[in-house]
């Protein structure tokens, strides 16, 4: 994490990692094991010194936001255990022209060894939020020799960038997220750098997609900073940056059983910094001339304490106490808090938002303390696209073998806005990883870094793209998914 206020970013597991939901059934046909196209690495991870002094550290960071774990328990090859939660019905049929998915498919394997570089060398310079000039970069001069058209330091934001592709006139946008940052102490241990070149390699097998079956249509995909904290998305959001884009889709990786993903949801979360300023003075000599804000921060933190017993039990509040240069001998005059305040919800986040903040306030009352709040901006829960999260399941079911499961995650993620503004896909997918060695780990990390992980990136990436021709050629479907973008909008508001 930066050392500056973090936004709620990633998938922090600081509750439950599974989410049950209702069963409809097992998959009509077995999986199919599909390569993901030849591997181009003479080793299973990718690492060069700095990076290697990085996995061999034995921490965990904090991050507001990441995990996207939807199994638990680890077995001893790094993948968990085959048993998923129900998971969507295959129609046994695929989704798009054998023609266009093959296209597809040969494109992302022509670019396997070019992605795998790109990931290595991300994995192998991580920055932080606002801060990935590297990735920024080596992807944009990257997509500029692929025939995009490139802008760099998007929309006043220095490390954000967009590339787009056009075929023919009219037809419909394809908007793709590229994520880049990393976590401070533990580098690229949410796997943004398979994030990142899964992005890319979904817009390249697109344009190749479009050229080939001469499909008019737009792809954009943008260069997303500052997930882990900091809130890219929701500023690019914010400046018209998906505008333009009928659908949005983006994948994550995450611990979880071989071949598996998920298509489940993930849930509201608001930042908010509290600071309490007083009055230094002796505390022997002369205590009663000081004002303790340690005091107002050791006192809003056991209110919130008493206030979980009145918490609903998938509600939670959890932070940390702050300060500068304290000494035993010396009333304290500023403490800082960091909370994360976590609903379903963001509707159901709101009045939690306000009973935190009444334990905020009510501490300095009582201990004489000046009480500044700052709420950064919310990330709301992902609402993920059911329409489009039932043909990707069709998609990587039938022609890949993999299973989709529609468990959701306790984590948060800055997409989730992008989901409330328009129809959108945050794939998960499994890659293999230590036991408890989740996201935001150095296990998770390390794992981020190998071949195995890349190959089902490549899968997922395959699938994604598939699903974005989809878009692009069927009218149809295309009024399908809006339909049920309005209802889940019109649910939201009753």
């Amino acid at each position: 994490m930066d050392s500056r206020s973090p936004l709620p970013g990633c998938f922090g597991g600081m509750i439950s990692r599974r989410t049950q939901r209702k069963k409809q059934g097992p998959p009509t046909q077995a999986p199919r094991p599909a390569s993901p196209g030849p591997s181009t690495s003479t080793g299973s991870t990718c690492c060069t010194p700095h990076e290697k002094q990085l996995l061999d550290k034995d921490v965990e960071s904090y991050s507001p936001c990441c995990d996207f774990t939807y199994v638990v328990d680890g077995d001893d090859q790094g993948w968990l255990p085959s048993e998923l939660p129900p998971s969507y019905t295959t129609t046994g049929e695929s989704a798009n022209d054998h023609s266009v998915a093959q296209t597809i498919d040969d494109t992302v394997d022509s670019f396997n060894a070019k992605l795998r570089e790109l990931s290595c060398k991300i994995h192998a310079h991580p920055e932080l939020m606002f801060e990935e000039r590297y990735a920024h970069d080596l992807l944009t001069d990257f997509m500029s020799g692929q025939g995009f058209l490139v802008t760099k330091h998007y929309l006043g934001l220095p490390t954000a960038w967009r590339a787009e592709f056009s075929y023919g006139s009219g037809g419909r946008v394809v908007g793709i997220n590229s994520e880049m940052d990393a976590l401070r102490g533990l580098g690229h241990a949410c796997g943004h750098n398979l994030i990142a070149v899964s992005g890319v390699g979904v817009a390249l097998s697109l344009k190749a997609a479009m050229e080939a079956h001469r499909t008019p249509g737009k792809i954009i995909l943008l260069g997303t900073p500052a997930e882990e904290a900091g809130g890219g998305k929701i500023i690019l959001l914010e400046r018209g940056g998906y505008k333009e884009m009928d659908v949005c889709i983006m994948c994550h990786p995450s611990p979880g059983s071989e071949r598996s993903a998920s298509v489940g949801p993930t849930i509201a979360m608001q930042a908010i910094e509290v600071e309490y300023f007083g009055q230094s003075a002796h505390a022997g000599a002369a205590p009663w001339e000081g004002t303790n804000a340690l005091d107002a921060a050791f006192l809003a933190y056991s209110s919130v304490s008493l206030l979980r017993q009145q918490m609903k039990p998938e509600q939670r509040i959890h932070g940390i106490v702050q300060g500068k240069d304290w000494s035993p001998n010396v009333i304290p005059d500023y403490a800082k808090m960091r909370w994360l305040v976590r609903s379903p919800t963001y509707a159901e986040l709101l009045p939690l938002v306000k009973r935190a903040r009444n334990c905020f306030e009510a501490a300095a009352t009582a201990t004489s303390c000046v009480c500044k709040v700052t709420a950064e901006r919310p990330y709301y829960d992902l609402q993920q696209n059911r329409v489009l999260g039932n043909a990707f399941a069709d998609i990587v079911g039938n022609r890949y073998g993999v299973q989709t499961t529609q468990a959701g995650t306790t984590a948060s993620t800055d997409f989730g806005n992008i989901s409330y503004s328009l129809p959108a896909l945050h794939p998960a997918f499994a890659i293999p990883t230590a036991p408890h060695g989740g996201n935001h780990t150095a296990a998770f990390t390390k794992a981020a870094a190998t071949q195995e992980a890349h190959d089902a990136m490549l899968v997922i990436t395959k699938g994604l793209a598939l699903l974005g021709y989809r878009i692009l050629e069927d009218a149809q479907f295309l009024l399908e998914v809006q339909s049920e973008f309005i209802a889940q909008t019109n649910l939201r508001s009753q």
